[in-house]
């Protein structure tokens, strides 16, 4: 079985902090793009493996995690799977352009997962 894992995202509550740590730890190069209603959304090279990126927290009182993403070959299905098995829709489907649509849900032991419908 390949990996499910298809990319990791921080939250983090100070980005720009994370952002030089990581950036330190590991040489990782990183690319920021402004995205409305978040600031930035910063895109890491990881050099190899899965790929990365990094935004502020956008969870009040919520602290600095990790989120990974599984690809699925159908959202919408993945969501309503996720919630018949007792999971939670914490964010709705959106876009990614030109990329695909992801959503987060939460298990039922309250962990957060990414799910991602890569386009075409």
């Amino acid at each position: 079985m390949s990996n499910p894992f298809t990319y990791l995202e921080l939250h983090s509550t100070d980005a720009a902090r994370a952002k030089a740590f990581y950036g330190e730890m590991f040489d990782w190069k990183s690319k920021d793009t402004p995205v409305p209603g978040i600031g930035f959304y910063t895109e890491i090279d990881t050099k190899e493996g899965v790929p990365a990126g990094l935004m502020t927290q956008q969870q009040k009182g919520a602290p600095s995690a990790w989120l990974a993403y599984i690809a699925v070959p159908k959202l919408d299905e993945a969501v309503a799977r996720a919630q018949k098995l007792g999971g939670k829709l914490l964010a709705p489907r959106a876009e990614v352009k030109d990329v695909g649509w992801f959503a987060v849900v939460q298990d039922p032991t309250g962990a957060s997962i990414g799910l991602f419908e890569k386009a075409g």
